[in-house]
């Protein structure tokens, strides 16, 4: 007689899920966090359900999937709510501030961060904080406050000091490089992206390698050096690609562009179809006129 076959536990595959997507590896953290999702759907596990949804949106977000994130996001926020999860909670609404910044919504996403905010700050949970702070920071980034970007991004590389995990102060510290390239402080921007770099290198974080190699580019096009930018976007695309980022591989694509199109290469104007097509994919419609503008400006310069 065959022996029953043993059901995996759901809470190692969610555990095992989310490694993988820290790690940058979304279809394998995709395939586990279904499991975890069957497995506890069948077990009528409310908890278990919430958390797991949570990361598939997550994941969803990294893809480009916005729809599926946003529903995602918006079912583990209303089941965190029901049982009283404060953390998982402020967990979703930092998540769906940031499909509300990525699509546009700069007043619903400030909302949304502010409650996570103080969510995290009366749990005293340091992680989400140092998470939610480089959000706010990259929202007010995109907004064109620098002033608010710049202390937004200092408060979350703070918190991520009181961490013991590389990859999220590799994170915050990428996040501090991308605001001092805008202020124009090129040796801090500089500094924090080396330190950002050998950390996501130390923590094996593929993808937090290359949003460092997209940031290097924006750097070395800024001090004029068109081709080594060139290659570096394309690293970060290439990465980006292969792990199935979305909103990386379309940011880099976008750099990429500005370099071949400095360096008078053939591929500037497809890289730039890359970026647009991107953008509009993830209804990044603030990212997409940014990007157009500054092509434009390129045009008539």
């Amino acid at each position: 007689m065959a022996p029953d076959r043993v059901s995996p536990d759901p809470a190692v595959l969610l555990s095992e899920a989310t490694r993988q997507t820290r790690r940058g590896e979304l279809q394998a953290g995709w395939q586990q966090a279904q499991a975890a999702f069957e497995s506890y759907r069948m077990r009528g596990d409310r908890d278990g359900r919430m958390r797991t949804i949570n990361l598939l949106g997550a994941i969803a977000w990294e893809r480009g999937m916005m729809e599926e994130a946003e529903l995602h996001f918006s079912e583990a926020l209303a089941l965190a709510q029901e049982l009283q999860d404060h953390t998982l909670g402020a967990r979703a609404s930092n998540n769906l501030a940031s499909v509300a910044t990525l699509q546009g919504q700069p007043h619903r996403a400030q909302s949304l961060y502010r409650s996570a905010l103080a969510e995290y700050q009366r749990l005293g949970d340091r992680r989400g904080l140092a998470e939610t702070w480089h959000n706010l920071a990259l929202s007010w980034r995109w907004m064109g406050d620098v002033r608010e970007a710049d202390a937004a991004a200092l408060e979350a590389v703070r918190h991520a000091e009181h961490e013991q995990d590389a990859s999220l102060l590799a994170l915050t510290m990428s996040g501090r490089a991308e605001v001092e390239l805008e202020r124009g402080d090129l040796r801090v921007a500089t500094q924090a992206l080396a330190r950002a770099r050998h950390l996501a290198s130390v923590a094996g974080d593929a993808l937090g390698q290359a949003e460092a190699d997209r940031i290097q580019a924006m750097l070395l096009l800024r001090q004029g050096d068109a081709e080594a930018a060139f290659q570096a976007a394309t690293a970060a695309r290439d990465i980006a690609e292969t792990h199935d980022s979305a909103l990386l591989a379309a940011e880099s694509s976008a750099v990429a562009a500005h370099a071949a199109r400095a360096l008078h290469r053939a591929d500037a104007d497809s890289l730039a179809a890359a970026a647009r097509s991107g953008f509009t994919r993830l209804g990044a419609v603030v990212l997409l006129e940014r990007f157009e503008e500054e092509w434009g400006l390129e045009t008539e310069g």
